[in-house]
């Protein structure tokens, strides 16, 4: 089951912006285990500069608490809903929850979602567990089929624990692997081969995703446009058109709707009432804008069926970077765009603009990338003579960024900079990608006359040129390679 190893090199690829944080340990149930794994992980916390605080205060980043395997915390007694009335807090902190398990029951739960996930539909006995809404099996099945039965059996445990970020601490008498759970559904996996890479690997993931800022401050800009222009323009159809295409191709899953997995009230004050998978965006050179998909957190957005009302228009970056620049449009709704709306954008700012000549409607000058397509999917193989792949700096993979955070669009953006095919646009590739560890890919397309956009990548997708699959690396990774000149993705 392990997909990362803690390598000795791998402390040296650390990200450049890491900072102190503020750190309170607040265990509930506890064992001998957990005892030896929070006194290892808080010494190597404390080596690396953090602060560890002897109970939560206004100025705590993080709440580390723990919760049983296989048994639900009530929401009444857990942290994520309480921490701030109990401790007089102004803001609420990131909470992880320690959960330990052995490796037997570690397998029996792999297998027992294996077998669920088997058949041809979900069986709600198999998914009727403590803790659990009623109508959970249908979220469930769809997330075991998505990434097999680790991210079954770790929406199961985010629920019972209330916590979207666990350590799944899998030991006997000492630990011997972690798994990391967050949101998105990740699982990469922390092997003790030795106790003090084994901390110091969990202690950097963990200040890792605290030196992150999420940019989701989006800003609304200028004058709204007018309907009338709004409707005579091409790529918002097109937009539609796209996810249709993608949605027929299984690119999208459905909104994960939290009240359909674990029944907690006031939900929203804590966490995202749902949240959606993925994102696309395209160019438009008459509005001289990108269109986006709107963000799935407030409501409902299936990206692989949406309408007008799911298309926000993005203009730029806000100067602080905590967001992008929209321009509302007249007569639509207006939500505000995907949380990724600054990697989307931000991803241009680094690459040429090229001329769109008499091939073309519209003349204009235009980003080098019309469309791009941000999915929780993995990549298996692509066609080097079509597609280009370019990875992520090292420390991406090795200590993996959250979605709709500065870190993420900066290395997006850093990767992009160094494509062949998007800083010459002559080269004959038309769709370049990089894959996030234990988060998805991005995908994007050059300008082709006579296609619309994004038809390249779906086309390409059904020509086996860009194999896209279920199931998402974790960790390090290369492509190979492989039979039919293809290369091949190995972790």
């Amino acid at each position: 089951m392990s997909n990362t190893r803690n390598e000795s090199t791998k402390s040296q690829n650390i990200h450049d912006w890491l900072r102190k944080i503020n750190i309170s340990f607040v265990p509930g149930a506890i064992t001998p285990v957990m005892e030896q794994f929070i006194a290892g992980l808080q010494n190597k916390l404390l080596e690396l500069g953090q602060n560890i605080q002897e109970k939560p205060d206004q100025h705590t980043d993080v709440i580390i608490t723990t919760a049983p395997f296989g048994e639900s915390v009530s929401w009444r007694k857990a942290l994520i809903f309480n921490a701030r009335r109990l401790y007089n807090l102004d803001h609420t902190p990131t909470f992880y929850t320690l959960v330990q398990a052995s490796p037997e029951e570690l397998q029996r739960s792999i297998e027992h979602f294996t077998a669920a996930i088997q058949k041809e539909k979900p069986d709600p006995a198999d998914f009727k567990l403590p803790g659990l809404a009623d109508d959970a099996y249908t979220v469930l099945y769809e997330q075991g089929i998505r990434g097999g039965p680790i991210l079954a059996l770790e929406r199961v445990i985010q629920s019972q624990a209330k916590s979207i970020r666990v350590l799944l601490i899998i030991a006997d008498e000492k630990p011997l692997e972690v798994y990391h759970f967050d949101l998105v559904g990740a699982y990469p996996c922390t092997i003790n081969l030795d106790p003090d890479e084994f901390y110091m690997d969990i202690a950097l993931r963990l200040i890792t995703t605290m030196s992150t800022t999420e940019v989701k401050a989006h800003q609304v800009v200028g004058d709204p446009i007018e309907y009338d222009f709004w409707a005579q323009l091409k790529t918002p159809e097109a937009m539609l058109n796209a996810a249709r295409k993608l949605g027929e191709r299984h690119f999208f899953t459905d909104t994960i709707r939290i009240a359909e997995v674990v029944d907690v009230p006031y939900v929203s004050d804590s966490v995202a009432d749902q949240y959606s998978e993925g994102c696309f965006a395209a160019w438009d050179p008459e509005l001289e804008a990108l269109i986006a998909t709107v963000t799935g957190s407030a409501r409902p957005v299936h990206k692989g069926s949406i309408t007008e009302a799911d298309l926000a228009v993005i203009v730029g970056v806000r100067e602080d970077g905590m967001g992008a620049l929209v321009r509302e449009v007249n007569g639509k709704p207006n939500d505000p765009p995907s949380s990724e709306a600054v990697e989307l954008i931000d991803l241009d700012s680094l690459l040429p603009m090229i001329e769109l000549g008499p091939d073309w409607d519209t003349q204009a000058t235009v980003p080098v990338v019309r469309s791009k397509l941000h999915g929780h999917r993995g990549i298996k193989a692509y066609d080097p003579c079509c597609v280009e792949y370019i990875p992520l700096d090292q420390p991406y993979y090795d200590y993996p960024v959250s979605c709709a955070t500065n870190a993420q669009a900066q290395g997006i953006k850093a990767a992009f900079s160094r494509s062949e095919t998007l800083q010459n646009p002559d080269d004959p590739r038309q769709v370049a990608f990089t894959v996030l560890p234990g988060h998805g890919a991005v995908i994007v397309e050059k300008w082709i006359p006579g296609k619309e956009p994004f038809q390249v990548i779906w086309e390409y997708m059904d020509a086996g040129y860009l194999e896209v699959d279920n199931l998402v690396p974790q960790g390090r990774m290369e492509f190979l390679p492989g039979p039919a000149g293809r290369y091949v993705l190995k972790v």
